[in-house]
């Protein structure tokens, strides 16, 4: 027979253990959550891979930007006979923005144009993700840029959502 007191012991670690998993569970998480970029935005949706990428490049051109390019290591993959996962960055903006952007700050050209990011999922859905103007020009310190930027993460939320519906 186990004495009442071990037993005491033996229940008092077993809390401490579980108190100190759940506490390192949390912190695991909480530095999970500062490691995303700042303004990152994901939208998990019910479509496939290649319809998302066409919805995405309507839905860009109904909310009149314009898609500048694209890139896709899949593709890129695929050519050499290699099979991952989808992904494509479309890359968006217009003119009037960019001068706008750059009359506001000329270092800030680096950033143009702005990104979307479509990928595979394990299921066969696919996910919209982009960064907000307003996060990618914020360190640039002009008020000018920061109000463009934020006219454009009204734009790029309208065209995540009509594309991700």
């Amino acid at each position: 027979m186990i004495p009442a007191r071990a037993v005491s012991q033996s229940v008092t670690l077993s809390r401490a253990l579980l108190l100190t998993t759940f506490a390192a569970a949390a912190l695991f998480l909480a530095t999970i959550a500062q490691a995303a970029p700042d303004g990152l935005r994901s939208i998990q949706t019910r479509h496939a891979f290649g319809e998302l990428v066409q919805r995405l490049e309507a839905a860009v051109e109904r909310h009149g930007m314009v898609v500048v390019a694209a890139a896709s290591a899949s593709r890129g993959a695929a050519a050499r006979g290699v099979k991952i996962a989808g992904n494509t960055v479309v890359m968006v903006f217009r003119n009037d923005y960019a001068v706008r952007m750059l009359e506001a700050s000329i270092p800030a050209g680096i950033e143009a144009p702005l990104r979307y990011y479509v990928t595979e999922n394990a299921d066969g859905t696919a996910t919209l993700s982009w960064r907000t103007p307003s996060s990618v020009f914020a360190p640039y310190g002009s008020p000018a840029l920061d109000d463009m930027a934020r006219e454009l993460d009204a734009v790029f939320e309208q065209i995540g959502r009509d594309a991700g519906q």
